[in-house]
């Protein structure tokens, strides 16, 4: 489990700044899939070899102009039931306010690990000038510029010392997993529906220390567990907040299982939200099946089914092959299949091929279609293997790692996909040099 980070604190302090930091450059280096559309309020971060998923609450925050103590409080607790440690930003320019000492009052009293980051501390003056937020009664304060990065390294060290080990503590050759989706597409209704009362369950084991629920399904000669993140939420206003709840609840449910199951409305269609849990799914190298929900609700033709998933793949380009299932779970159709599909994408999850297979299967097609020559020098791939990892991972040593283009990684891929059986399954290619 890699944990989550959430960046809370009162409005114009630099709080997407430091996010845009955080995910920025090292980002850049950590994800090694094309095509992934770095999302606005949430991404994956990497530190000294530690990754964990980094939320912008800012992005959330309703009616910046007019903010009220409360609706500042439900949008912190959401955080702070979620995360793991917070990072409460505030502006180092200027002294505390009202907001900031509300804010502050909330965070202490979570219990959770928090770190106090004074931002836009550009110069010596502005770092004196933070020295003011002793006074809440902090004991470490990091003043930091989120615009040029400096300070922010002292910042990262202590802040993956305060993210969890370990992983949820479930059985590891039961496949975990999670429905996905914005709110209202049915991610419960599926999950009842598997879990009907023919269907024998038994015991709900409490994931994590979090009141996300993975419940065991055995029926049909399957065994796994699901996790619906819809989750369990206080009957409180909500409202504003549910599409933040939503991605929260989502992120610690990605993190945590093996494969997502990304529901989506068939009378809505595949929308941004959608497309930022489904890239957020990939860079986690997580199975991915993608279940279209309520198709009873639409109007249908000879063709319907092929030109909705040739819709969805135009979406989700460059990462196309994926399982995409149909389904009404009110109706009961398919949804038994979608969970068949699941439970196949984890089987391949795992799956070795063995160096000898690799390099009997690649050789004779790089040779065929070696790589274009770059400023007269030929690229000379010669030995593939697959790497020990959680996701399938592909090493081919070359002489010119450097000058492979994405155009002809893609290629190999592609052919990689087209051979073994991947499907659902972000792959991971590496160069290295021989």
């Amino acid at each position: 489990m890699a944990g989550i980070v959430a960046i809370v604190g009162r409005p114009n302090v630099g709080k997407s700044t430091l996010f845009n930091r955080l995910i920025g450059e090292r980002k850049a280096i950590v994800d090694n899939i094309s095509g992934v559309t770095r999302d606005r309020h949430y991404g994956k971060s990497d530190w000294i070899g530690k990754e964990f998923t980094v939320i912008d609450t800012g992005g959330y925050v309703v009616n910046s102009n007019d903010i009220f103590e409360s609706s500042i409080r439900e949008q912190v607790e959401l955080a702070i039931n979620e995360a793991d440690v917070l990072l409460f930003v505030v502006d180092a320019v200027l002294d505390p306010n009202d907001l900031d000492i509300a804010f502050y009052q909330i965070i202490r009293q979570s219990n959770k690990p928090f770190l106090v980051v004074a931002n836009k501390a550009d110069n010596d003056e502005r770092v004196f000038m933070a020295n003011s937020y002793y006074a809440l009664g902090i004991e470490t304060l990091y003043p930091i510029s989120s615009l040029s990065g400096s300070g922010t390294g002292e910042l990262l060290d202590d802040l993956v010392g305060l993210l969890p080990e370990g992983d949820v503590s479930l059985e590891d050759n039961i496949p975990k997993i999670a429905f996905i989706g914005r709110p209202n597409v049915g991610k419960s209704t599926i999950c009842n529906t598997l879990l009907g009362e023919d269907r024998n369950i038994v015991t709900d084991i409490p994931g994590t220390t979090r009141d996300t629920l993975f419940v065991r399904y055995k029926a049909f000669n399957h065994d796994v567990f699901l996790v619906d993140t819809a989750g369990v939420r206080k009957k409180s206003k909500v409202s504003e907040d549910i599409e933040f709840y939503s991605v929260m609840r989502s992120v610690r449910a990605i993190e945590n299982v093996d494969v997502v199951a990304l529901v989506i409305d068939a009378t809505r269609g595949i929308e941004a939200q959608d497309m930022n849990l489904f890239g957020l799914a990939q860079k986690n190298g997580k199975g991915i099946v993608v279940v279209v929900n309520k198709w009873d609700l639409v109007e249908k033709n000879t063709n319907s089914t092929k030109e909705y998933e040739a819709l969805i793949k135009e979406k989700i380009a460059p990462f196309v092959d994926v399982p995409i299932l149909f389904v009404s779970a009110i109706k009961k159709q398919r949804v038994l299949k979608a969970l068949e599909s699941l439970i196949s994408v984890y089987d391949s999850m795992n799956l070795k091929i063995s160096t000898s297979k690799l390099n009997d299967f690649f050789l004779p097609i790089i040779e065929k279609t070696p790589p274009p020559s770059i400023k007269g020098k030929y690229i000379k791939i010669k030995y593939i293997t697959q790497l020990p990892t959680p996701c399938p991972s592909f090493a081919f040593f070359c002489n010119l790692p450097q000058y492979i283009p994405d155009s002809y990684k893609r290629f190999l891929e592609n052919k990689l996909r087209a051979n073994f059986n991947l499907s659902g399954i972000p792959i991971r290619l590496f160069f290295r040099k021989k």
